[in-house]
């Protein structure tokens, strides 16, 4: 086949020739007249039939050829756009225009030169797939890869019913009981702190694409943050991953990113936190999300292995934690540590895990609907001191001392003899459906449950307690959301979530003080609950520290939260999107009941704490 410039060029050659001919032909004949008047006309060149047809021949020639280029390039971008992406990512192949239309533009050797690349390559032979989700106007073209800035900014604010002294995130697991004053008095904020700027990198090398994504917004505090005056917050990690993902279906990723029981919308592949790929988080405003949405965003590696766009399967290795709650227990037991100065956060506290969570994952889209299962291993353990805890009595002036089961002796009573660790290992199973049940109309369900799977829900419910002796009893958690969602034009949108998220009852009995330890254990005392205690003045905190309740455990049975709202988008086009949302969400906290402190015989007392929340938020998200 001839070289592509050749082709190009001849077309116009052709033409000009024609026009050249046609031209002469014209002239001449407006010429004879004044030429017949002064001397004889010397003889025109005539153009012949037969010169006319070897034109149109050499024309229809090239016109086979030019349509057996086209047929070649739209193969290969046929066959470039059906390699199998992992987690079914739609990518766009940028070809050189059709040969009809550089020859129509009338192209510069350059230009020439760009046109004869192979389909889908760049200047250096690069393969170019750019992803549409990420593709923009802002995008920067840079040395074979492309830089994507995005986010969005946001000015949002928050009205509940009963304060919780919290910004957008509901911190689920604190509404607190009737007899609290926060109960009584109602809180509103305003904030921009989700407002997030990201970054998408990606580029081509030979049969692997390479990208990385970072995300981040402001929903940390550092120790000098206030809302007084300067309203300084500090910026907060959400995403931070590098990816490989080759044209085969196998994809590596590596970093902190969404952990792999968060849900997609279609195959298995990171989220770019733009609302433009295939996640499924639930379209609300509160940071927290919903009761019932089971995710994280942590440290990660992952493997995934895509089939085409109908199926997909990974296995990651992510980072491990705890959420203990347990009550009347001795100092036996130890399970981690406040952070290190030089790296953590030292308010808070950091569990000793043994090793990483290990989750797998497939999912499956056949045409009709997405749908996923996927499982968790996961490893908890503690170091346990037999001898901590002893009990002594007194009879007829002879006092005894009794130690556990476990303490080598009873002279080594209240010291670390004998301490030794112990391990237990939990997990669950999971699996959602998300489907279109009318035009427009998406209905979506997902459920997880285990033992010690507590803090990948939003409530961030226990996943363990402590027995008696020291030792780690797990948790046994049911985590649940159901979704609805409407298109109701291509500017409203109104969504409707409903989720659940259950901790059972995890205690035990301590063989010395015959008493039950541990969680929601039915002796708990919650008498106090209903009834309101003056606030705490010590510290120099007046004015600023409610009281606490007396005599009143409420251990969390089951957070239950229902949201209906909507967004509506004012503008969506190149120059970005401007939309308004406004959702309104019912909360309760139900606790296990406890007949502690009521006389005998009583069922025992199950207080709930309510909160009624109305979100909205102005966005503009960058094109």
């Amino acid at each position: 086949m001839k070289p592509l410039s050749t082709l190009f060029f001849t077309p116009l050659t052709l033409a000009a020739l024609t026009a050249g001919v046609w031209a002469q032909t014209e002239t001449a004949s407006n010429a004879a007249p004044a030429a017949a008047a002064a001397s004889p006309a010397a003889p025109t060149p005539a153009v012949t039939a037969a010169d006319i047809q070897a034109l149109k021949d050499a024309l229809a020639a090239q016109q086979k050829q030019i349509e057996a280029l086209q047929e070649q390039l739209q193969r290969k971008n046929e066959a470039r756009q059906a390699e199998p992406e992992a987690g079914g990512s739609r990518n766009q192949v940028f070809a050189p225009e059709a040969p009809q239309q550089v020859a129509a533009l009338g192209l510069t050797g350059i230009q020439q030169e760009t046109a004869n690349q192979t389909p889908g390559q760049n200047s250096e032979g690069q393969s170019q797939t750019f992803d549409k989700q990420m593709e923009g106007p802002l995008t920067i073209h840079f040395r074979g890869i492309n830089i994507t800035p995005g986010g969005y900014a946001e000015a949002a604010f928050i009205r509940r019913s009963r304060a919780l002294a919290a910004d957008l995130s509901t911190p689920y697991g604190s509404v607190t009981m009737p007899g609290a004053s926060q109960s009584h008095i109602p809180e509103f904020f305003g904030s921009a702190r989700q407002s997030k700027i990201t970054t998408f990198v990606d580029g081509r090398l030979k049969n692997v694409n390479l990208s990385s994504y970072v995300s981040a917004d402001f929903l940390s505090a550092g120790v000098t943050s206030t809302s007084t005056q300067t309203n300084s917050y500090t910026l907060r990690l959400r995403q931070f991953w590098g990816q490989a993902k080759f044209t085969h279906g196998w994809s590596f990723l590596g970093g902190q990113s969404w952990s792999l029981v968060t849900e997609n919308g279609k195959g298995i592949s990171p989220d770019d936190d733009l609302g433009r790929t295939n996640d499924a988080r639930p379209r609300v405003i509160d940071p927290s999300y919903s009761v019932g949405f089971v995710f994280a965003r942590q440290y990660g590696i992952r493997l995934t292995k895509a089939f085409g766009d109908k199926a997909a399967i990974a296995f990651a290795v992510e980072n491990p934690q705890d959420t203990l709650s347990t009550h009347g227990n001795a100092a036996n037991f130890l399970l981690g540590e406040a952070g290190a100065s030089n790296s953590y956060n030292t308010l808070s506290t950091y569990s000793f895990n043994p090793a990483p969570d290990l989750i797998a994952k497939a999912a499956f889209d056949p045409g009709f609907g997405h749908y996923e299962v996927f499982g968790i291993v996961d490893r908890f353990t503690g170091r346990v001191f037999p001898c901590a805890e002893s009990v002594s009595t007194t009879t007829g002036g002879v006092t005894t001392v009794t130690v556990g089961p476990n303490c080598p002796a009873v002279t080594d009573a209240g010291t670390s003899v004998g301490a030794f660790d112990s391990s237990k290992e939990g997990g669950g199973l999971g699996a959602s459906a998300r489907f279109e049940i009318a035009k427009r109309v998406t209905f979506g369900l997902k459920g997880f449950g285990g033992s010690g799977v507590g803090r990948y829900g939003p409530a961030s419910l226990p996943d363990v307690s402590i027995n008696g002796d020291g030792t780690v009893h797990l948790v046994k958690n049911l985590i649940g959301l159901s979704t609805l969602e409407l298109k109701v034009t291509k500017k409203l949108d109104i969504v409707g979530y409903g989720g659940v998220e259950y901790a059972s009852r995890s205690f035990s009995t301590d063989q010395l003080t015959g008493k039950f330890v541990g969680y929601a254990a039915r002796t708990a005392n919650n008498t106090g609950c209903f009834t309101e205690t003056p606030p705490n003045t010590a510290n120099g905190s007046a004015g600023f520290d409610p009281g606490s309740l007396a005599n009143c455990t409420a251990d969390s049975r089951a957070v239950i939260e229902g949201t209906l709202g909507f967004w509506y988008k004012f503008y969506n086009g190149p120059r970005g999107r401007f939309q308004f949302g406004t959702m309104y969400s019912y909360l309760t906290r139900n606790t296990w009941s406890g007949y502690g402190g009521l006389p005998a015989g009583s069922n025992g007392l199950e207080p709930h704490g309510i909160d009624n929340m109305i979100f909205t938020s102005f966005r503009y998200y960058l094109p």
